[in-house]
Protein backbone atom coordinates (compact mmCIF):
# COMPACT_ATOMS: atom_id res chain seq x y z
CA UNK A 1 0.00 0.00 0.00
CA UNK A 2 2.78 2.37 0.93
CA UNK A 3 4.53 1.48 -2.33
CA UNK A 4 1.40 2.27 -4.35
CA UNK A 5 1.04 5.62 -2.57
CA UNK A 6 4.65 6.48 -3.40
CA UNK A 7 4.12 5.61 -7.08
CA UNK A 8 0.95 7.75 -7.17
CA UNK A 9 2.79 10.67 -5.57
CA UNK A 10 5.68 10.30 -8.02
CA UNK A 11 3.29 10.29 -10.99
CA UNK A 12 1.47 13.33 -9.59
CA UNK A 13 4.73 15.27 -9.22
CA UNK A 14 5.86 14.33 -12.74
CA UNK A 15 2.46 15.36 -14.13
CA UNK A 16 2.70 18.70 -12.32
CA UNK A 17 6.20 19.30 -13.70
CA UNK A 18 5.03 18.47 -17.22
CA UNK A 19 2.05 20.81 -16.86
CA UNK A 20 4.37 23.55 -15.63
CA UNK A 21 6.71 23.17 -18.56
CA UNK A 22 3.86 23.47 -21.08
CA UNK A 23 2.03 26.38 -19.44
CA UNK A 24 1.85 29.38 -21.75
CA UNK A 25 0.48 31.87 -19.24
CA UNK A 26 1.77 33.28 -15.97
CA UNK A 27 0.11 32.51 -12.65
CA UNK A 28 0.89 33.42 -9.02
CA UNK A 29 0.32 29.76 -8.09
CA UNK A 30 2.76 28.37 -10.66
CA UNK A 31 5.08 26.78 -8.06
CA UNK A 32 2.51 26.02 -5.36
CA UNK A 33 2.44 22.26 -5.90
CA UNK A 34 5.91 21.50 -7.27
CA UNK A 35 7.85 23.63 -4.77
CA UNK A 36 5.84 25.57 -2.18
CA UNK A 37 9.11 26.40 -0.36
CA UNK A 38 10.40 28.48 -3.31
CA UNK A 39 8.84 31.86 -2.56
CA UNK A 40 9.58 31.79 1.19
CA UNK A 41 13.21 30.97 0.34
CA UNK A 42 13.45 33.98 -2.00
CA UNK A 43 11.96 36.21 0.67
CA UNK A 44 14.43 35.04 3.33
CA UNK A 45 17.48 35.78 1.18
CA UNK A 46 16.15 39.17 0.05
CA UNK A 47 15.32 40.23 3.62
CA UNK A 48 18.79 39.18 4.76
CA UNK A 49 20.45 41.10 1.91
CA UNK A 50 18.40 44.25 2.58
CA UNK A 51 19.09 43.97 6.31
CA UNK A 52 22.83 43.97 5.56
CA UNK A 53 22.61 46.82 3.03
CA UNK A 54 19.38 48.79 2.66
CA UNK A 55 20.43 50.05 -0.76
CA UNK A 56 20.30 46.50 -2.11
CA UNK A 57 16.48 46.65 -2.13
CA UNK A 58 16.54 49.44 -4.69
CA UNK A 59 19.19 47.57 -6.70
CA UNK A 60 17.08 44.41 -6.94
CA UNK A 61 14.04 46.45 -8.01
CA UNK A 62 16.12 48.16 -10.71
CA UNK A 63 17.46 44.79 -11.88
CA UNK A 64 13.89 43.68 -12.69
CA UNK A 65 13.16 46.93 -14.53
CA UNK A 66 16.33 46.74 -16.63
CA UNK A 67 15.66 43.08 -17.40
CA UNK A 68 12.08 43.59 -18.59
CA UNK A 69 12.89 46.55 -20.85
CA UNK A 70 15.28 44.43 -22.94
CA UNK A 71 13.32 41.86 -24.95
CA UNK A 72 11.01 41.10 -22.02
CA UNK A 73 11.38 39.69 -18.50
CA UNK A 74 13.65 36.76 -19.31
CA UNK A 75 16.71 37.16 -17.03
CA UNK A 76 18.88 38.10 -20.02
CA UNK A 77 20.46 40.79 -17.84
CA UNK A 78 22.07 38.09 -15.68
CA UNK A 79 24.08 36.47 -18.47
CA UNK A 80 27.85 36.97 -18.44
CA UNK A 81 29.73 37.76 -21.64
CA UNK A 82 30.93 34.80 -23.71
CA UNK A 83 31.98 34.25 -27.31
CA UNK A 84 28.29 34.06 -28.25
CA UNK A 85 26.64 36.22 -25.53
CA UNK A 86 26.86 40.00 -25.86
CA UNK A 87 26.25 40.66 -22.19
CA UNK A 88 23.83 43.42 -21.17
CA UNK A 89 25.91 43.97 -18.05
CA UNK A 90 28.31 46.16 -20.03
CA UNK A 91 25.61 48.23 -21.75
CA UNK A 92 25.79 51.95 -20.98
CA UNK A 93 22.80 51.98 -18.55
CA UNK A 94 24.20 48.96 -16.67
CA UNK A 95 28.00 49.13 -16.76
CA UNK A 96 29.46 49.71 -13.28
CA UNK A 97 25.94 50.55 -12.18
CA UNK A 98 23.56 47.59 -12.07
CA UNK A 99 23.94 45.53 -8.88
CA UNK A 100 22.57 42.53 -7.04
CA UNK A 101 23.93 39.66 -9.13
CA UNK A 102 25.49 37.97 -6.11
CA UNK A 103 22.16 38.13 -4.27
CA UNK A 104 20.39 36.51 -7.22
CA UNK A 105 23.06 33.77 -7.25
CA UNK A 106 22.45 33.12 -3.56
CA UNK A 107 18.68 33.03 -4.05
CA UNK A 108 19.05 30.56 -6.92
CA UNK A 109 21.25 28.29 -4.79
CA UNK A 110 18.83 28.35 -1.84
CA UNK A 111 15.75 27.82 -4.01
CA UNK A 112 17.28 24.89 -5.88
CA UNK A 113 18.27 23.38 -2.54
CA UNK A 114 14.72 23.73 -1.19
CA UNK A 115 13.14 22.38 -4.37
CA UNK A 116 15.61 19.53 -4.82
CA UNK A 117 16.17 20.51 -8.45
CA UNK A 118 16.41 23.53 -10.73
CA UNK A 119 12.75 24.25 -11.48
CA UNK A 120 12.43 27.95 -10.59
CA UNK A 121 13.60 30.22 -13.39
CA UNK A 122 16.06 33.03 -12.87
CA UNK A 123 13.52 35.37 -14.51
CA UNK A 124 10.93 34.51 -11.84
CA UNK A 125 13.55 34.93 -9.12
CA UNK A 126 14.32 38.46 -10.36
CA UNK A 127 10.61 39.35 -10.43
CA UNK A 128 9.90 38.00 -6.94
CA UNK A 129 13.07 39.53 -5.49
CA UNK A 130 11.92 42.94 -6.75
CA UNK A 131 8.57 42.52 -4.98
CA UNK A 132 10.18 41.30 -1.76
CA UNK A 133 12.63 44.23 -1.84
CA UNK A 134 9.78 46.73 -2.04
CA UNK A 135 8.03 45.03 0.88
CA UNK A 136 11.25 44.91 2.93
CA UNK A 137 11.54 48.70 2.54
CA UNK A 138 8.01 49.42 3.70
CA UNK A 139 6.18 49.24 0.39
CA UNK A 140 3.09 47.34 -0.77
CA UNK A 141 2.98 43.65 -1.59
CA UNK A 142 1.36 41.88 -4.53
CA UNK A 143 0.99 38.45 -6.06
CA UNK A 144 3.68 38.06 -8.72
CA UNK A 145 2.49 36.13 -11.79
CA UNK A 146 5.00 33.31 -12.32
CA UNK A 147 6.03 30.82 -14.95
CA UNK A 148 8.63 32.78 -16.89
CA UNK A 149 11.47 30.88 -18.47
CA UNK A 150 15.03 32.08 -19.06
CA UNK A 151 16.47 33.39 -22.30
CA UNK A 152 19.42 31.74 -24.01
CA UNK A 153 20.76 35.03 -25.34
CA UNK A 154 21.27 38.67 -24.43
CA UNK A 155 21.50 41.95 -26.34
CA UNK A 156 23.82 44.76 -25.31
CA UNK A 157 22.60 46.81 -28.28
CA UNK A 158 18.95 46.51 -27.24
CA UNK A 159 19.86 47.43 -23.67
CA UNK A 160 21.58 50.58 -24.95
CA UNK A 161 18.57 51.47 -27.09
CA UNK A 162 15.61 50.52 -24.87
CA UNK A 163 16.54 51.22 -21.24
CA UNK A 164 15.55 54.88 -20.74
CA UNK A 165 18.55 57.12 -19.98
CA UNK A 166 18.31 59.77 -17.24
CA UNK A 167 18.33 62.77 -19.58
CA UNK A 168 15.10 62.09 -21.51
CA UNK A 169 12.30 64.66 -21.70
CA UNK A 170 8.64 63.71 -21.28
CA UNK A 171 7.75 62.96 -24.95
CA UNK A 172 10.77 60.66 -25.26
CA UNK A 173 9.91 58.93 -21.97
CA UNK A 174 6.31 58.38 -23.09
CA UNK A 175 7.51 56.89 -26.39
CA UNK A 176 10.07 54.71 -24.61
CA UNK A 177 7.44 53.22 -22.30
CA UNK A 178 4.86 52.94 -25.10
CA UNK A 179 7.31 50.72 -26.98
CA UNK A 180 7.03 48.30 -24.03
CA UNK A 181 3.23 48.44 -24.00
CA UNK A 182 3.20 50.78 -21.00
CA UNK A 183 1.15 53.99 -20.80
CA UNK A 184 1.62 57.34 -19.08
CA UNK A 185 0.26 56.10 -15.76
CA UNK A 186 2.75 53.23 -15.86
CA UNK A 187 5.53 55.71 -16.65
CA UNK A 188 4.78 57.87 -13.61
CA UNK A 189 4.04 54.98 -11.23
CA UNK A 190 7.14 52.98 -12.21
CA UNK A 191 9.32 56.09 -12.09
CA UNK A 192 8.13 56.22 -8.48
CA UNK A 193 10.50 53.30 -7.91
CA UNK A 194 12.99 56.14 -7.49
CA UNK A 195 11.52 56.56 -4.03
CA UNK A 196 14.28 54.01 -3.32
CA UNK A 197 17.99 54.15 -3.95
CA UNK A 198 20.74 56.41 -5.21
CA UNK A 199 22.12 57.73 -8.48
CA UNK A 200 25.71 58.40 -9.53
CA UNK A 201 26.99 61.93 -10.09
CA UNK A 202 27.46 61.50 -13.85
CA UNK A 203 23.72 60.81 -14.26
CA UNK A 204 22.61 64.13 -12.76
CA UNK A 205 25.62 66.43 -13.26
CA UNK A 206 24.15 68.22 -16.28
CA UNK A 207 20.89 68.79 -14.43
CA UNK A 208 22.39 70.42 -11.34
CA UNK A 209 24.65 72.73 -13.36
CA UNK A 210 22.55 73.49 -16.45
CA UNK A 211 18.82 72.83 -15.91
CA UNK A 212 16.61 75.79 -15.04
CA UNK A 213 13.63 73.85 -13.64
CA UNK A 214 15.49 73.03 -10.43
CA UNK A 215 15.40 74.50 -6.94
CA UNK A 216 18.60 76.58 -6.64
CA UNK A 217 19.35 75.57 -3.05
CA UNK A 218 18.87 71.91 -3.92
CA UNK A 219 21.22 72.27 -6.90
CA UNK A 220 23.92 73.95 -4.82
CA UNK A 221 23.75 71.25 -2.16
CA UNK A 222 24.29 68.57 -4.79
CA UNK A 223 27.16 70.49 -6.39
CA UNK A 224 29.18 70.20 -3.18
CA UNK A 225 29.42 66.44 -3.74
CA UNK A 226 29.22 66.31 -7.53
CA UNK A 227 31.82 68.58 -9.17
CA UNK A 228 31.71 69.75 -12.77
CA UNK A 229 34.37 67.17 -13.58
CA UNK A 230 35.49 64.06 -11.76
CA UNK A 231 33.67 62.20 -9.00
CA UNK A 232 31.44 60.43 -11.51
CA UNK A 233 30.56 57.59 -9.14
CA UNK A 234 29.70 59.75 -6.13
CA UNK A 235 26.17 58.99 -4.95
CA UNK A 236 23.15 61.13 -4.13
CA UNK A 237 19.76 59.84 -2.91
CA UNK A 238 16.93 59.81 -5.44
CA UNK A 239 14.64 61.18 -2.74
CA UNK A 240 15.11 62.28 0.91
CA UNK A 241 14.30 58.78 2.25
CA UNK A 242 16.14 56.40 -0.14
CA UNK A 243 15.57 53.30 2.00
CA UNK A 244 11.84 53.85 2.59
CA UNK A 245 8.99 53.35 0.14
CA UNK A 246 6.97 56.57 0.44
CA UNK A 247 5.67 59.43 -1.72
CA UNK A 248 8.51 61.91 -1.10
CA UNK A 249 9.88 61.29 -4.58
CA UNK A 250 6.76 62.97 -5.95
CA UNK A 251 6.78 65.75 -3.35
CA UNK A 252 10.33 66.48 -4.50
CA UNK A 253 9.18 66.81 -8.10
CA UNK A 254 6.48 69.30 -7.13
CA UNK A 255 9.21 71.31 -5.36
CA UNK A 256 11.52 71.11 -8.42
CA UNK A 257 13.88 68.82 -6.54
CA UNK A 258 13.90 65.85 -8.85
CA UNK A 259 17.44 64.43 -8.97
CA UNK A 260 17.45 63.27 -12.59
CA UNK A 261 16.39 65.30 -15.61
CA UNK A 262 14.02 62.45 -16.50
CA UNK A 263 12.51 62.60 -13.00
CA UNK A 264 11.70 66.30 -13.18
CA UNK A 265 10.34 65.87 -16.72
CA UNK A 266 7.32 64.18 -15.12
CA UNK A 267 6.40 67.49 -13.45
CA UNK A 268 7.31 70.26 -15.82
CA UNK A 269 4.05 71.62 -17.24
CA UNK A 270 3.17 68.44 -19.17
CA UNK A 271 0.34 65.93 -19.17
CA UNK A 272 1.75 63.88 -16.27
CA UNK A 273 1.74 66.80 -13.78
CA UNK A 274 -1.66 65.83 -12.37
CA UNK A 275 -0.57 62.27 -11.60
CA UNK A 276 2.57 63.49 -9.87
CA UNK A 277 0.47 65.85 -7.72
CA UNK A 278 -1.95 63.04 -6.91
CA UNK A 279 0.81 60.68 -5.82
CA UNK A 280 2.57 63.42 -3.83
CA UNK A 281 -0.43 63.71 -1.51
CA UNK A 282 -1.70 60.12 -1.59
CA UNK A 283 0.69 57.27 -0.84
CA UNK A 284 -2.27 54.90 -1.16
CA UNK A 285 -2.94 55.95 -4.76
CA UNK A 286 0.73 55.67 -5.65
CA UNK A 287 1.07 52.24 -4.01
CA UNK A 288 -2.03 50.91 -5.80
CA UNK A 289 -0.91 52.13 -9.22
CA UNK A 290 2.69 51.06 -8.61
CA UNK A 291 1.55 47.49 -7.93
CA UNK A 292 -0.62 47.41 -11.06
CA UNK A 293 2.21 48.77 -13.20
CA UNK A 294 4.77 46.38 -11.73
CA UNK A 295 2.54 43.43 -12.64
CA UNK A 296 2.00 44.88 -16.11
CA UNK A 297 5.76 45.39 -16.58
CA UNK A 298 6.43 41.85 -15.35
CA UNK A 299 4.21 40.57 -18.15
CA UNK A 300 6.33 42.06 -20.94
CA UNK A 301 7.07 39.28 -23.45
CA UNK A 302 7.75 36.44 -21.00
CA UNK A 303 9.15 33.17 -22.33
CA UNK A 304 6.71 30.38 -21.42
CA UNK A 305 5.90 26.76 -22.24
CA UNK A 306 8.80 25.23 -24.16
CA UNK A 307 10.47 28.56 -24.92
CA UNK A 308 13.87 29.29 -23.42
CA UNK A 309 15.08 27.16 -20.53
CA UNK A 310 15.38 27.02 -16.75
CA UNK A 311 19.00 28.00 -16.19
CA UNK A 312 20.95 26.00 -13.61
CA UNK A 313 23.38 28.90 -13.26
CA UNK A 314 21.70 32.29 -13.74
CA UNK A 315 24.91 33.69 -15.30
CA UNK A 316 25.24 31.01 -17.98
CA UNK A 317 23.14 29.27 -20.60
CA UNK A 318 22.69 25.55 -19.93
CA UNK A 319 25.05 23.39 -21.98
Amino acid sequence: MASNSFIFLHVLVMFSLASMALSDSLSPSFYNHVCPQALPAIKRVVEDAVRKERRMGASLLRLHFHDCFVNGCDASILLDKTATIDSEKTAIPNNNSIRGFDVIDKIKSEVDKCCGRSIVSCADIVAVAARDSVVALGGPTWEVPLGRRDSTTASRTTANNDIPPPFLDLPALINNFKKQGLDEKDLVALSGGHTLGFAQCFTFRNRIYNDTNIDSTFAKQLQTNCPRSGGDSKLAPLDPTPALFDSKYFSNLVSKKGLLHSDQALFNGGQTDSLVKKYSISLGSFSKDFVESMIKMGNIKPLTGKQGQIRVNCRKVNV
